[in-house]
C-alpha cells in the first residue's frame, strides 16, 4: 500500500505523522506505537503471547525492508490491483495468525478485546479503531488517499469473514464406547494462546475452554 502511493492504511497515517515529528523510520514508529498500544489491553484484560511479541518487533522490520525493496510502480493500472491484494492480504493475515492461538498482535488484540468486553462485532470494533487512529494520524501531519478509506472500510468485514475462514473447531467429546460423538461443534478462534482444560465429572469427558472467550460464537 505504501508503494502504490494511493494512501496509507489508517496505522500507518499514524505511524507516518509519529516518525516526522521523531525523526524515526515508519518501520520504527510502527513498532514504537505497538509497544503503546499493549498499554491499552491492561483494563480490557488481554494477555499477550508469542504472536503478540513477533508483531510488536516483525511488522515494523518487515516494513522497512519491503519498502527499501519493493519498486514504485509508475502505472495507475499496477498501482490500483496491488492496492487492493494489500488490503485483502491484510485480512487473509488477521484471521491466519488470530487462529494459530499464539497472541494476536497489539492492534488486533485490542480489537479482539473490545469485542469481547464490548459484545459488538469484530467488524464494528475493527472499523471504530481504524477511523480513530486515522484522524489522529491526519492531525499528527500523516498522509491519506483513496486507499486509506478503501483500507478503514474493508478491513474491518474482511477480518471477520477470514477469522470465519480460518475458525479452529473445537474439539468434540468422545462417547462412552470411545467414538466420537455426533454432537455438532462449534468453530472457535482465539484471541489468546493460553488453553486451559475441564474435567467433565459425569462422563468424565474433556473438553477447551479459550480463556477470554471466543472472537465469534454461535
Amino acid at each position: 500500500m505504501v508503494e502504490s502511493g494511493l494512501g496509507l492504511p489508517p496505522w500507518d497515517v499514524l505511524h507516518q505523522g509519529l516518525a516526522r515529528h521523531t525523526g524515526l523510520s515508519i518501520g520504527t514508529a510502527s513498532v514504537v506505537a505497538g509497544a503503546v498500544v499493549l498499554l491499552l489491553w491492561v483494563p480490557i484484560r488481554q494477555r499477550p503471547g508469542l504472536g503478540t511479541v513477533s508483531n510488536v518487533v516483525l511488522v515494523g522490520m518487515a516494513m522497512d525492508g519491503t519498502i527499501w525493496l519493493t519498486p514504485t510502480p509508475d502505472a495507475l493500472a499496477l498501482r490500483i490491483p496491488g492496492l487492493a491484494l494489500a488490503v485483502v492480504l491484510n485480512g487473509v493475515a488477521t484471521g491466519l495468525y488470530i487462529s494459530a492461538r499464539f497472541g494476536p498482535g497489539p492492534r488486533d488484540g485490542l480489537m479482539t478485546g473490545l469485542h469481547r468486553v464490548t459484545g459488538r462485532s469484530v467488524r464494528l470494533v475493527r472499523t471504530g479503531i481504524e477511523a480513530t487512529v486515522l484522524v489522529s494520524g491526519l492531525l499528527l501531519g500523516g498522509t491519506a488517499g483513496v486507499g486509506t478509506v478503501v483500507y478503514a472500510l474493508g478491513i474491518g468485514p474482511l477480518s471477520q469473514l477470514f477469522l470465519r475462514v480460518f475458525a479452529v473447531p473445537a474439539a468434540q467429546p468422545e462417547s462412552a464406547d470411545g467414538s466420537p460423538s455426533t454432537g455438532t461443534g462449534a468453530s472457535h478462534v482465539v484471541a489468546r494462546g493460553t488453553v486451559g482444560r475441564d474435567e467433565d465429572a459425569a462422563g468424565g469427558r474433556r473438553r477447551a475452554w479459550w480463556r477470554g472467550g471466543a472472537i465469534l460464537r454461535r
